[in-house]
């Protein structure tokens, strides 16, 4: 039986997602979850997430703000930096690069 691989790919491409979700303006982590689960990635949990929002703020590609609620406790909203939108950018291109040449591997061995 082929082992399934798809939670190593996304380990691989989980920052950049987080950053492209941020593109249309600042969320927290839950929507974000939610986000990238309607997008058919399945269920993203908050250890996966969590520790991915800290290193992208920590590399200063996202900015977070800590906010207080009248209802249920705070949040943490994340905002995509400049710095955010040209990595994204850059890193953007590299993937779908990636992506063009891996379905075309793919395709070459009889996968449509």
């Amino acid at each position: 039986m082929a082992t399934d691989r798809r939670a190593s790919w996304l380990k691989g491409v989980l920052d950049l997602l987080v950053l492209a979700t941020l593109t249309e303006g600042e969320n927290y982590g839950y929507e974000i979850a939610k986000m990238l689960a309607g997008s058919g990635l399945g269920q993203i949990r908050g250890g996966t997430l969590y520790p991915v929002l800290n290193r992208l703020e920590e590399a200063g590609l996202v900015s977070a703000e800590f906010r207080v609620t009248e209802r249920g406790p705070g949040r943490r909203y994340y905002r995509l930096t400049e710095q955010g939108r040209q990595t994204l950018a850059e890193q953007g291109r590299l993937w779908l690069a990636f992506d063009e040449s891996v379905r075309t591997v793919l395709a070459s061995g009889g996968l449509k």
